[in-house]
């Protein structure tokens, strides 16, 4: 229904005189054939309101003209296409407007509309006699590829395949909608695919994009911004359009916007020649004809208009360009063209007039030539030679037209071979069916006029091919230089590609500068070309370019934190000052104890030793000696046998020393206290009972020191929680007994009450008489021993986070029991050795009174 509906309206459209020709201008070029193809071209260009065409069109009208013209003499020409068959042609001009394309491609169609009411009989009532039908196959065209969006839609609807040779707008791909349409030029998306390649290969992720307003620019656009999202890793910083009628200080304003994104020094264009030239003034005129980099399409290709004065600003300039090459059997056809041998071209007298200057005598029968007012009325001799007496350089899609032509005649001839085996035309190709033709054009695939491939995809699309350009030059001068191409994929030569003096390489176009080692990107919401740096603090380190991950714990990171390392382990050595200091003290404290115990067994039945207890004076030495020792195992590498020992000793030396000490005490205490009451002497107050006392006491210690040792056994372990510093550099692992500071206050915590205990009955026992002698220097002992472990408390667990923290901790609890071994050891015995060595009469037992 909707097919008869359109085929209704065009019936009337034509029946309006729609299709009639221009007053002016002749109506098609047709050369008879057994088979016929339709042309569309720009012959003229557009005309002033109420006028459809204006002056003619050489290289894009006439040129691309007389290449169909000359494919179709190389066709005919040719027995090994389409044998005993000649192709015809009916050739229309589009006079570059879509509406007028759209009234001449009528006439195609015309044939297939059902008569107009009134036009079937005669007035007589017979049938009117008709011309068999024009055998129209297909039709090469249109040029710009609105007109081929009209033309499209029409002859759609009949079934007829239409091959454009310059049409390249994207959503001319679209099967569904453009069905019939092929083309032997690449899109725009290709060409977009090619720039968003140019672009990648300069190591850029971050441009700006700057178009003239319409379908070119804007479609440009379009595709280049899907293309860069379907290849990933670009991101477009500004879409910037110019308007069709710029106002004064529009470019400056487009320079000062791009240098808002001042990072997106690569700028792509999709802009007409004069919009290029006017952004390249701008960029002069604000001083910043070297920041950006431009990447240009086809509209800028290879020309010098644009650049021509401004070639500082367009220095480094890549550009793109369709891949073409020059037909040399057309130019050698085209420059023989003349009056006399050209009739067939009905508009080639205009171009005649156009290309030579000067007016042919019966060129215009209709009064003003075609120039207008002021048209040189020199008149033409027809002796004139194209390329001689004018200049003449070959248009540049003449070989596309070419192309579209042979492609037609290959699938004719693919199609009729396939069809009618016998040859020429038979009954059930009369006419070909278009359908049936459209699949045998898409198969095509031969070498093209210029000796380049042709074919078609799915869509009706030639495949991408383009030449990559750059502006080198600079002052004044400067050229185009191809330095690749884009054919399904890039090939760039970098190495032939220049940046300016002292400049190697692409200038940066990017929204962020790498992040440096041991940084990672933390992307900008939004735009993910975009992003922060962030150090990777602490102990972390760079796993990938957006995730820092702390290292495991015995690993610290390298120092640009790329990867971990592994922590080194810190051991304290026997000549490390944490513990010679110690050292020293202890062999002093068991040197000057063993002298004392010495001196006290050689004098062992003199009264001082008598009047001190010989028995707990030795267990006293045995459990000072013990506190020297103990300095010895806490500095000795641990080991399973270290940490036993530790665990064992650590207390039970002054748990020894303080329970003989607080025997004494207390033994003194009882003896004061019970002659303050009676005569009779307190219990247990006999060697042997202090002694058991003594060894009660401190076996306490040592009977839970061996449980503990049976409920956990000791171990050494690294412990790389103790070393960590907050800089991973002076990071270490602390090797160490599993005996951590709970575990050292646990094994003095025993030993530390008895101390207590022992100061609370000094303070007691001070007021004893003078007689008890030892009571007030036990009392100083106490004080001065209760004094260094209150100064041991803050020094030991205020020590700060370091690596030497623990060592610090053995020096200050080594030094601390030395210490405290020492004001026993000097307060109660250095006055007893002094006397017994220095003074010996005063070592003399008492001679008993005699009676008065």
């Amino acid at each position: 229904m909707q097919l008869l509906l359109t085929l209704g309206t065009l019936s009337t459209l034509w029946a309006a005189g729609g299709a009639a020709p221009s007053p002016t201008q002749p109506h098609a070029i047709r050369l008879e054939g057994d088979l016929t193809l339709g042309g569309l071209f720009p012959v003229h260009a557009r005309g002033p309101a109420g006028i459809p065409c204006g002056p003619v069109k050489k290289e894009k009208g006439i040129h691309r003209l007389e290449a169909m013209l000359y494919a179709l003499d190389r066709v005919n020409g040719d027995p090994r296409v389409l044998p005993n068959l000649t192709l015809g042609a009916r050739i229309l001009d589009t006079c570059s407007r879509d509406t007028y394309a759209l009234e001449q491609a009528l006439s195609f169609v015309q044939s297939l509309l059902p008569p107009a009411e009134g036009e079937g009989r005669c007035p007589d009532g017979s049938a009117p006699r008709r011309p068999p039908p024009e055998r129209l196959v297909g039709v090469i065209g249109a040029s710009a590829s609105s007109v081929s969006i009209m033309v499209a839609n029409v002859l759609r609807l009949f079934a007829i395949p239409q091959i454009s040779y310059a049409s390249t707008a994207p959503e001319l791909s679209d099967p569904g909608r453009y069905a019939y349409f092929s083309r032997v030029v690449p899109p725009d998306s290709y060409q977009a695919q090619a720039m968003v390649a140019v672009v990648r290969a300069l190591g850029w992720s971050y441009v700006s994009t700057l178009a003239s307003e319409g379908n070119y620019g804007e479609s440009g656009v379009e595709a280049f911004v899907q293309s860069s999202r379907e290849a990933g890793g670009l991101c477009i910083a500004q879409s910037i359009k110019i308007p069709r009628e710029p106002r004064p200080g529009e470019f400056t304003k487009v320079i000062g916007r791009l240098m808002e994104t001042s990072t997106a020094r690569g700028i792509v264009l999709f802009a007409n020649e004069d919009d290029i030239r006017r952004v390249l003034e701008a960029a002069i005129l604000a001083n910043l004809s070297g920041h950006f980099s431009w990447v240009g399409s086809d509209s800028w290709g290879a020309k010098m208009a644009p650049v021509q004065g401004l070639e500082e600003a367009a220095r480094g300039a890549i550009t793109i360009l369709p891949k073409r090459a020059s037909v040399p059997g057309f130019d050698e056809y085209f420059t023989s063209r003349s009056l006399e041998n050209n009739r067939r071209n009905l508009w080639f007298h205009e171009f005649w007039e156009e290309d030579f200057n000067c007016r042919l005598p019966h060129g215009e029968p209709h009064g003003e030539p075609h120039g207008g007012p002021g048209t040189p009325t020199r008149k033409c001799t027809g002796r004139e030679r194209i390329g001689r007496d004018s200049p003449y350089e070959q248009e540049g899609k003449v070989q596309f037209v070419i192309d579209a032509v042979l492609a037609m005649a290959h699938g004719l001839h693919s199609l009729l071979g396939e069809a009618c085996p016998g040859g020429g035309l038979c009954p059930s190709m009369d006419p070909p069916d278009g359908r049936r033709l459209l699949t045998h054009i898409r198969r095509v695939a031969f070498n093209g006029s210029a000796g380049t491939p042709v074919s078609f995809n799915e869509n009706g699309d030639a495949p991408g091919r383009y030449d990559i350009f750059q502006f080198q030059g600079g002052n004044g001068s400067g050229t185009y230089r191809a330095v690749g191409q884009w054919v399904q994929g890039l090939r760039l030569r970098a190495e032939e590609m220049t940046w300016g003096p002292g400049t190697p390489s692409p200038p940066p176009s990017v929204c962020s500068l790498p992040c440096g080692p041991g940084e990672r990107k933390k992307p900008v919401k939004g735009v993910p070309c975009c992003w922060h740096c962030e150090l990777c603090g602490g102990y972390r380190y760079r796993a990938d370019a957006l995730t820092c991950l702390p290292c495991p714990a015995h690993l610290r990171p390298t120092p640009n934190r790329t990867a971990c390392r592994p922590t080194p382990v810190l051991r304290l050595r026997w000549g490390d000052p944490w513990a010679a200091v110690p050292l020293a003290l202890a062999t002093l404290g068991l040197m000057a104890t063993a002298f004392v115990l010495v001196t006290f067994i050689k004098h062992h039945e003199t009264p001082i030793v008598k009047a001190s207890g010989r028995e707990l004076s030795y267990v006293l030495l045995a459990g000072i000696s013990l506190v020297y020792a103990i300095t010895f195992i806490m500095v000795a590498e641990p080991g399973v046998g270290t940490c036993a020992l530790r665990r064992l000793f650590l207390g039970l030396g002054m748990s020894l020393t303080y329970a003989a000490l607080l025997t004494k005490t207390n033994r003194i205490y009882r003896i004061f206290e019970q002659g303050k009451r009676s005569v009779t002497p307190p219990r247990f107050i006999s060697p042997t009972s202090q002694l058991l006392i003594t060894f009660t006491l401190s076996g306490l210690q040592l009977v839970a020191a061996a449980v503990w040792l049976l409920l956990r056994p000791p171990h050494a372990l690294v412990d790389y929680e103790m070393g960590r510093t907050p800089d991973p550099e002076d990071a270490r692992g602390v090797l160490r007994c599993d005996m951590a500071e709970g575990g050292t206050l646990a094994c003095l915590a025993y030993a530390l009450l008895l101390m207590l205990t022992c100061t609370v009955y000094a303070v007691k026992a001070r007021g004893v008489p003078e007689t008890f002698n030892e009571a007030k220097p036990i009392g100083f002992a106490m004080y001065t021993t209760c004094v260094v472990w209150l100064a041991f408390g803050p020094i030991f667990f205020g020590a700060a986070q370091s690596a030497e923290r623990v060592h610090v901790q053995t020096a200050t609890l080594t030094v601390s029991m030395s210490l405290s071994a020492s004001v026993p050891l000097g307060l109660l015995y250095a006055p007893k050795v002094y006397v017994i060595l220095l003074h010996p009469e005063r070592n003399q037992p008492r001679r008993a009174r005699p009676d008065p």
